[in-house]
C-alpha cells in the first residue's frame, strides 16, 4: 500500500503533538522552582518555553497543510516538517549556546518556503 506524500505531515503533526505533551510534562514538573533553568524571565527558561509551544504550533501548521495539499499537483511537505523538527532543536541549542541564534534561520526559512509554495498552490487552484 502506497502512503500518499502529504500523510507524511498528518503524522509529523501527531508526532508534533505528543511531544508538546511530552515536554510539557518535562517542563510543568519542575515549574514550581523559582530558580529552575535560571529563574522565570531567563533566556534558557524562555527558549525551553517556546520549544515546547512550537511543537503545538508547527503541528497545527502541519495538520493545516495535510487538508490543504491534498488536491495540489506539486507538493513540497519537506519544507513544513523540516520546519517543524528544527524550531524546537533550534530553541534547545540556543538556549545552552546563545551565540548560535543564527540557526534560527533554518526553520524560519525551511517555514516561509513552506508558506510561500503553499499559498502558491491555494492561488493556483
Amino acid at each position: 500500500m502506497k502512503t500518499p506524500i502529504v500523510q507524511w505531515n498528518l503524522v509529523a503533526a501527531w508526532i508534533g503533538i505528543l511531544l508538546g505533551f511530552i515536554s510539557g510534562f518535562a517542563l510543568g514538573s519542575n515549574f514550581h522552582q523559582e530558580q529552575w533553568l535560571g529563574g522565570y524571565a531567563s533566556h534558557k527558561r524562555r527558549l525551553y518555553r517556546l520549544g515546547h509551544i512550537s511543537f503545538f504550533g508547527l503541528a497545527l501548521m502541519n495538520l493545516m497543510f495535510y487538508f490543504t495539499a491534498r488536491g495540489f499537483e506539486h507538493v513540497s511537505h519537506v519544507t513544513t516538517i523540516a520546519g517543524a523538527i528544527s524550531m524546537p532543536l533550534c530553541c534547545l541549542i540556543m538556549a545552552h549556546q546563545p551565540k548560535l541564534r543564527a540557526l534560527f534561520l533554518v526553520p524560519v526559512a525551511s517555514l516561509v518556503t513552506a508558506a510561500i509554495i503553499t499559498l502558491w498552490e491555494v492561488v493556483a487552484l
